[in-house]
């Protein structure tokens, strides 16, 4: 059985063979009429059948199979593009071509994924492709599938390489790599790095140094001056071991999708981001997430291996499409978090009848921590908003759409006169407004 499965199983006919045989076909027929031609036509045949020998026998009495080789990281990065690297080299001692196909897995559902290449005799190549996942979890990879034929082109030999694997898929780690640079007093814009001014100064003592042209004329240390002779002033330093906690709402309104992710793998990119910002400038940082009931908790910390925990983690989170609740969210935080923090608290409000049913609870969290409600933008009720109205229907499509995305902007001033802090943003630019909201507190010493 194995030999029939090596020998014939993986024979298969090309279209150059049916065009040729279908060439045939017709010579033949056209032989009927014309007689003249016949002998001619039986001649082409028999060239065609001795190629077909010929062919298949270089492919599969001579021929060696190629040796293929998937290259990946250990991990993949949700929402970001992840290289994937194939080794192949051409074991054969003439010029083939490849039609190379990877299994992927099904959460990419590409079923005509097909890399086509030439390969000289004993060439070895790598061959680069990308991929997107959406969603996190575990993505297993299948066989890698090999179709060899010659120059001639008329059969084609198929050679399956095992290469099955599992690759989990985190939340962004890439995105957390590209912002760590913004653990400088910055903040990011699009297109450049602009300096946030500081209000005042920490009371956090670094040293005692030289006055030089610029420094703050009210850190100078009268002591220390008449001691040394010159002018001497105090140096302070950004006040560190500050506590933050992100808090990520699982609800069922964090299920919406816009590019492909949800606002909940939007809301948990965003966290570890933010979570290695504040890493770096030494405060520490802690995770809680909630839906209909208690999800997750974190203590905050600012040990290094907290970075690792928290992507551990996030990699499991997912929403539970029920109401969230904001009760039970209040009074976990009132006792599990004693300490005056920075809440960062991922959601999303629709309507300003849905942020009013749960103000009491955010004005309540308010009183004893520094609260800072992130919610998102509907990009596609923004697009029909600015939709050219040209019948009823659309003139009614884009009354609703306006409708919505005023009561967003007024549930950003619902929350500022309570004197919660909000963001609202589009979920592409949630991770840079974050980071850059978290700058602006440590500059104006809010936390």
């Amino acid at each position: 059985m194995s030999v029939i499965v090596k020998y014939i199983g993986a024979l298969y006919l090309t279209a150059r063979l049916y065009l040729a045989l279908g060439l045939c076909i017709v010579l033949f027929s056209v032989a009927f009429f014309v007689p003249e031609i016949f002998a001619i036509v039986k001649v082409l045949l028999l060239v065609i059948t001795a190629l077909i020998i010929m062919d298949y026998f270089f492919l599969f009495v001579i021929g060696k199979a190629p040796s293929a080789k998937r290259i990946t990281a250990d991990r993949f990065s949700n929402g970001d593009e992840n290289k994937v690297e194939l080794q192949l080299k051409n074991n054969m001692q003439f010029t083939t071509d490849m039609e190379i196909i990877d299994e992927l897995p099904v959460q990419f559902q590409k079923r005509d994924f097909k890399l086509k290449h030439r390969f000289k005799a004993g060439e070895q190549k790598n061959l680069i492709y990308k991929l997107r996942p959406v969603t996190r979890g575990e993505y297993g990879f299948g066989r890698i599938i090999i179709y060899v034929r010659s120059l001639l082109g008329l059969v084609m030999r198929r050679h399956n390489i095992e290469a099955s694997e599992v690759i989990p898929v985190y939340p962004s780690f890439l995105q957390m790599r590209k912002y760590e640079l913004l653990s400088q007093t910055t903040i990011q814009t699009e297109y450049g790095n602009k300096r946030m001014r500081k209000i005042g100064h920490s009371m956090e003592f670094e040293q005692i140094k030289e006055y030089v042209r610029g420094d703050d004329i009210r850190s100078v240390n009268w002591k220390a001056t008449a001691r040394k002779g010159s002018l001497m002033v105090n140096n302070y330093t950004d006040e560190k071991s500050q506590q933050v906690y992100c808090v990520i709402d699982k609800g069922r309104l964090m299920k919406m999708p816009f590019g492909g992710l949800s606002l909940l793998d939007y809301a948990v990119n965003s966290t570890l981001v933010l979570a290695n910002v504040c890493l770096q400038k030494q405060d520490r940082i802690g995770l809680l997430t909630f839906s209909n009931k208690m999800g997750s908790l974190l203590a905050a910390d600012r040990k290094p291996i907290q970075r690792e925990n928290i992507l551990q983690l996030l990699y499991n989170q997912d929403t539970a499409f029920l109401e969230s609740d904001y009760e039970m969210l209040y009074m976990q935080i009132r006792s599990r978090i004693k300490h005056r923090s920075l809440i960062v608290l991922y959601t999303n409000f629709e309507s300003l009848s849905g942020l009013n049913r749960q103000l009491n609870y955010l004005r309540s969290i308010a009183r004893h921590h520094l609260l800072m409600v992130v919610f998102f933008e509907n990009t596609e009720l923004h697009s029909l908003s600015h939709l050219d109205a040209k019948n009823v229907e659309e003139v009614y499509i884009k009354t609703v759409a306006e409708k919505f995305e005023f009561e967003k902007r007024l549930i950003v001033k619902e929350l500022k006169k309570h004197g919660i802090l909000s963001i609202l943003t589009p979920p592409e630019k949630l991770t840079i407004n974050a980071v850059n909201k978290y700058l602006e507190l440590k500059a104006r010493q809010a936390i």
